[in-house]
């Protein structure tokens, strides 16, 4: 199991990789909306702004988010830091039920470039 300072770590490093990037994962990138990342196994959550295309203003706190974000993720620690470091699948780690994306429509379309 991952510790909180490696799941903030690995939330740091999807933060560079967005803002490095290009063409349409970066247009995707480019929302500006309220996220969330609940770590399960850790009982914590992460809040933040996804706004030109970093995440920003990242903040901790124990238990579930204290409010709904626009966009929210569930995960266990492991499953964020593999997610990032590229050693699992978004798209295997959703349909198998280890990751969940909760969002509006039109977040999920643009966010698809993402995944």
């Amino acid at each position: 199991m991952a510790n909180a300072e490696e799941c903030r770590e690995a939330l740091e490093q999807l933060s560079r990789n967005m803002a490095t990037s290009t063409g349409d994962v970066r247009k995707a990138a480019a929302l500006d909306r309220s996220l969330s990342c609940r770590i399960t196994d850790l009982d914590l959550t992460f809040t933040g702004q996804l706004r030109d295309g970093r995440i920003q203003d990242v903040v901790t706190a124990p238990g579930a988010p204290a409010e709904k974000a626009a966009i929210r993720l569930t995960m266990a620690s492991d499953d964020l830091v593999a997610l990032v470091g590229g050693r699992l699948s978004f798209a295997s780690a959703w349909a198998t039920g280890r990751v969940r994306l909760e969002a509006g429509i039109r977040d999920l379309l643009r966010l698809r470039t993402l995944l």
